[in-house]
């Protein structure tokens, strides 16, 4: 009873809190999309590397042994799940920073798979874990951000777009994509919602898991502009945003590093300030000089600046690339065009990173993986399939099998972005 005397509603027991919050429709196709998603994502990666091994190159590209020679089952069943960035995460997991390349990695999913490996005994193991949930929170809170403006019906195909995007088998490897995913849909949604503290907490986490996370800033302030019944006090939270990134640089520079570190290291991955926007053209040339590489059937002369390796690879890569570039720029006019100016703002402030930095041999240099994370463009993908079904199933079939054959790709060790 209460203290009026009317009878007290019973308190239901907590698993049964838990089956009410898991029934809904964030949840169900959340966990729907991830599932069959992963599911792809664990047989392509096992199959392509069961079925043509490793690249030649593969102990140089992890001499520390962290993903490789962990024996014949565990070496093909790890495959999908880490590669290439995945040796740096793991190496700053269990050995911290220093002044040269891996300060280029920010601190928060490696402090985070640490934490965990140090409890599951592997960091490895840590490390697909913190992904694999933090790609589960990612889609409830896409869903739920979206279904604000759109309805369940487009934040179901949100999800699925997501899900299936080609590189998306980033978003469950030892990688900090899901992690930023996360904390940047978070923020977002947090701020619709009027939750400022939370859009402080999760917008100075994403500034401390990856370089883009400081450009969550300016949506953010747009979603406080728009709001009606806004206050300072509610601005002062963004604050923490940046604070996310002076926590790192806070942190070298109390471990004895070079707390510009973070920054010089781009130099070290060949990435450099070449004007706005201005790695679009280079990599509109890099296209055009790949071209002509593979036309000629001849490695030499090589037609742009050499990367390394085999020139006809490093064309194919440019070309490649290039496509991605024009794929997506569609996509950035449609979310200009058809979503709430924040998430316009946040796409081109996003892009503005690496198409002004680019790599000078590659100048689109991991382009489709940027492009993996910026939510946007899904939620603009499932609008332009909403009320086409036919569009929908095309655009879900050709991510499953862009996704089947970039997981191979990535779990055989060749590179892909």
């Amino acid at each position: 009873m209460t203290p009026d005397g009317t009878p007290a509603t019973p308190r239901r027991p907590a698993l049964h809190r838990v089956r009410a919050a898991l029934d809904t429709p964030a949840w169900r196709d959340a966990l729907l999309a991830l599932w069959t998603s992963r599911l792809l994502v664990l047989v392509a990666g096992i199959v392509a590397a069961a079925a043509f091994g490793f690249s030649a190159r593969a102990e140089d590209f992890d001499p520390a042994g962290y993903t490789i020679g962990l024996g014949s089952v565990a070496d093909v069943v790890v495959a999908p799940f880490a590669r290439w960035d995945s040796v740096w995460f793991l190496s700053i997991a269990g050995d911290g920073y220093d002044d040269g390349a891996r300060a280029a990695f920010f601190p928060l999913y490696p402090v985070l798979v640490g934490a965990l490996g140090t409890v599951l005994g592997s960091d490895l193991v840590a490390g697909v874990v913190v992904s694999l949930v933090a790609l589960t929170a990612a889609l409830v809170a896409l869903h739920r951000l979206t279904a604000l403006d759109f309805g369940d019906g487009v934040a179901r195909g949100a999800v699925l777009a997501v899900a299936f995007f080609p590189m998306s088998f980033f978003l469950s490897a030892v990688y900090s994509e899901a992690l930023y995913l996360a904390l940047s849909v978070g923020s977002f949604l947090a701020a619709r919602t009027g939750r400022w503290a939370w859009v402080g907490v999760l917008g100075g986490c994403a500034a401390a898991t990856r370089s883009a996370g400081i450009v969550l800033l300016l949506p953010l302030v747009i979603i406080w502009c728009k709001q009606r019944d806004r206050r300072p006090a509610d601005l002062a939270w963004l604050a923490l945003v940046p604070a996310g990134l002076g926590v790192y640089v806070a942190g070298l520079a109390v471990a004895g590093l070079d707390p510009l570190a973070p920054f010089d290291a781009q130099e070290v991955w060949f990435r450099s300030f070449a004007g706005p926007f201005v790695g679009a053209w280079d990599g509109a040339v890099a296209a055009w000089q790949g071209g002509r590489q593979l036309l000629s059937g001849a490695r030499e002369p090589v037609y742009f600046v050499e990367a390394g390796g085999d020139p006809f690879l490093a064309a194919r890569h440019n070309l490649e690339m290039f496509a991605w570039l024009v794929l997506v720029i569609p996509a950035v006019i449609g979310v200009l065009r058809r979503l709430p100016l924040e998430y316009g703002a946040y796409v081109v402030a996003a892009l503005a990173l690496p198409l002004s930095y680019p790599v000078a041999p590659q100048p689109l240099m991991s382009f489709s993986r940027f492009a993996c994370v910026l939510f946007p463009l899904a939620i603009w993908a499932a609008l332009w399939c909403d009320g086409h079904r036919w569009r929908g199933r095309v655009l879900l079939g050709a991510g499953a099998v862009g996704l089947a054959v970039y997981t191979g790709i990535f779990a055989t060790w060749h590179w892909t972005a």
